[in-house]
């Protein structure tokens, strides 16, 4: 108030009231006085300011000391910023202050002793941030942070001055090993940045807890629902292995995992998944079908290879001895895998030269055993094997291989 009064002062002695009662000398009177003094006041120059604790305020740099900055507040104040309240800022972020510069800053007391506020860069720092931080959680959003150290529970990280904390149980990259192990781990993280989502936000007790693997699964989310609205079905896409289980494997194709069910895998026969691939293995897979209503995708990875039986007749022949490995025994015979995808039939009386009261007599689960080919059929995808090498003639029961279809592979 005493500053408005001595602005009104000013304005008198710059134009002073005569006798008639005119401010000016051509009687213009008290009306452009008025107007000219509420412009004057308006003016951010003259503007009266009670400053409080808590205030952030945006100033001016007036002159960089070596322990202190002077900054210009408005309202012809000033305040310092003492060493001690610009304690976040890396060497080289001191370095650039110059006089001149806006600066935002926090009023730590309102008027010293001296007549000067104490202001503080550290807590506006924290103002910024703690605002921004809420916004952020409020509006369910996802941020990103350096890791700046870590502890026995989790990661620290910084958010521009404001501590925050990572449980290890909410970060993604460690696993469930040893304390060693997980401490090793953290440690690799500390200099990384990682993508962050607010889960609990207390300002007065001063808490921030934040989830690693909350906003990588919301990141993954976005990426999949974008992913679905672009994949077609009868696709080719490479991806890679993320997870084995018993029915098949799940492979990640950019952002969206879709699932290789067990019978797909392979045109053979295949009893785990873990018999032809391996998590972290980077394959190609076929789009079979695609959900977008439970957000599923269904792969296929035998459907980028040819189908065996497509080209059987361009490489086997009638009499051509070839390896089978015994992959199952029945009571009439044992079946034979000559490769992948094709299973051909060892009738028992192909097994001996005599009688043969069961196949187990002659073979075993597992065995390699040389067999010659005596029956080919790819439309019905039929092959007859004997182990009766010779050549000479066809043997004369060598339909019987036709009498019992081999099993259909087990899902």
């Amino acid at each position: 108030m005493d500053e408005q009064k001595q602005t009104a002062t000013e304005l008198e002695h710059q134009h002073p009231v005569y006798a008639d009662g005119d401010a000016t000398p051509n009687g213009a009177g008290e009306e452009d006085d008025f107007h000219l003094m509420e412009e004057l006041l308006a003016d951010p120059a003259h503007a009266y300011r009670n400053l409080q604790y808590g205030d952030t305020v945006d100033g001016m740099i007036v002159r960089v000391e070596r322990d202190s900055l002077l900054v210009d507040i408005g309202a012809k104040a000033e305040g310092v910023v003492p060493a001690k309240e610009m304690q976040s800022l890396a060497p080289e972020a001191r370095d650039l202050l110059r006089a001149g510069e806006p600066l935002l800053v926090f009023v730590v007391q309102a008027e010293h002793r001296d007549g000067y506020a104490i202001l503080s860069i550290d807590r506006a720092r924290q103002e910024r941030s703690w605002r921004r931080l809420q916004h952020a959680h409020d509006n369910n959003d996802v941020i990103a942070a350096q890791v700046a150290n870590y502890n026995k529970g989790g990661l620290l990280v910084d958010l521009d001055g404001v501590r925050g904390f990572v449980p290890a149980s909410q970060v993604s990259s460690i696993g469930r090993g040893s304390d060693v192990q997980k401490q090793s781990e953290m440690a690799r993280l500390i200099g990384t940045e990682v993508t962050l989502k607010i889960i609990e936000i207390n300002r007065e007790r001063n808490r921030l807890i934040l989830s690693e693997r909350q906003a990588v699964q919301e990141v993954r989310e976005e990426k999949k629902d974008e992913l679905l609205s672009n994949l077609r079905e009868g696709q080719v896409y490479a991806g890679t292995v993320s997870s084995i289980c018993d029915f098949g494997v799940f492979v990640d194709i950019g952002g969206a995992d879709g699932l290789v069910h067990l019978s797909e895998l392979s045109w053979g026969r295949v009893r785990h998944p873990s018999e032809v691939i391996s998590v972290g293995q980077r394959i190609k897979v076929h789009i079979l079908n695609i959900d977008l209503d439970r957000r599923r995708i269904a792969l296929s990875v035998k459907r980028t290879q040819n189908e065996p039986w497509s080209t059987a007749a361009e490489r086997y022949q009638l009499n051509q001895i070839v390896d089978g490995v015994v992959t199952q025994i029945t009571a009439f015979g044992a079946f034979a895998r000559i490769e992948d995808g094709i299973e051909g039939l060892i009738h028992v009386s192909e097994m001996g030269e005599g009688h043969v009261q069961h196949p187990r007599e002659m073979v075993s689960e597992g065995a390699t055993i040389p067999v010659r080919i005596i029956r080919i059929d790819p439309a019905r995808k039929r092959i007859g094997l004997s182990m009766h090498l010779r050549t000479e003639t066809t043997p004369p029961d060598a339909d019987r291989a036709e009498e019992t279809p081999p099993p259909e592979p087990q899902a």
